[in-house]
């Protein structure tokens, strides 16, 4: 075979990290489609190849071989996806690939449909009290989504100065109310800043509230199924593919979501109200995530 073109989507998510801070900015690269070109003696000898092989293997043998002639380009393309989402909760390997490509088939067929809940949880209702009021639509399409662990948003970028204030919030909350919250390494990410509840009253990774992705600046968080079905249909975010319950809960819990993330300043204060009530289901516990208020170069987003 003469060439193999590979037709790419590029989203580049670039963040300028403050000093302090470790993990490194990424682009998000992702090929959508596999092509494989074939040019002139290379077609021609392609064409006499087959030919000759029908002639001495049997037709039904020829016609496996050349269906199973593009599986290596395409696993390899898929495993770059994989590599360029970046670090997350499974080893960046060969390994970790095989991994999440045995996982997709268990996958979410719809990450926009609220979870089944049948058995009792507590607490019995959500933290806006099953009201559709406290939540807006959010404006435009929603952003792609790609991977599972890890799990990115590929376009609609987050503004850098929205992220860098949600991540001082969560740090405030945690200096604030010490006996009740702290923040650290995510559990589920195994990197990233991450809210943990102090005492949880529903079973998360340690008590895992939320944790922010530096590469793309959305957002994983636990919710009450009540609050997620808002969430989901007000187009704030997904369920993650793996958030199905059962034998899966060692992997993420039936209440992960994905939450988008904010693009200016209104959607970040949604944002902060969604990690209230992410709050409440895994601690039990009202708060207020308070955001400063000191001028913001972030600019809105239109999509």
């Amino acid at each position: 075979m003469d060439a193999v073109h590979s037709t790419t989507t590029i989203t580049q998510v670039v963040v300028h990290e403050p000093s302090h801070h470790k993990e490194a900015s990424c682009s998000l690269v992702q090929h959508d489609v596999l092509e494989i070109t074939l040019h002139g003696p290379t077609l021609i000898l392609t064409i006499v190849a087959i030919i000759v092989s029908i002639q001495i293997l049997q037709p039904s043998f020829t016609c496996t071989l050349l269906a199973l002639a593009p599986l290596p380009w395409i696993v390899r393309n898929d495993y770059k996806n994989f590599i360029n989402l970046g670090p997350g909760g499974t080893p960046s390997t060969f390994l970790g690939y095989l991994k999440i490509a045995f996982l997709r088939l268990f996958a979410l067929s719809d990450p926009y449909t609220p979870a089944a809940i049948s058995e009792k949880i507590f607490p019995v209702i959500g933290f806006y009290q099953r009201s559709h009021s406290w939540l807006p639509e959010r404006f435009g399409p929603r952003p792609k989504i790609a991977g599972i662990a890890p799990q990115r948003q590929i376009d609609q970028p987050g503004d850098e100065q929205m992220y860098l204030k949600l991540r001082q919030a969560l740090e405030n909350l945690a200096i604030q109310q010490p006996d009740s919250f702290r923040t650290a390494t995510s559990c589920f990410e195994k990197k990233g800043l991450a809210l943990f509840a102090q005492s949880p009253i529903n079973e998360t990774c340690r008590g895992e509230i939320c944790h922010v992705h530096h590469s793309d600046r959305s957002m994983h968080m636990n919710l009450h199924p009540d609050d997620a079905k808002i969430v989901l249909q007000k187009g704030w975010g997904e369920r993650h593919p793996l958030a199905r319950g059962g034998w899966m809960k060692q992997y993420v819990p039936r209440e992960f979501l994905m939450i988008y993330a904010p693009r200016n300043r209104s959607e970040l204060e949604v944002v902060c109200r969604i990690i209230e009530a992410a709050g409440f289901w895994v601690s039990g516990e009202r708060f207020k995530l308070e955001v400063e208020n000191d001028e913001l170069s972030g600019q809105e987003i239109r999509a």
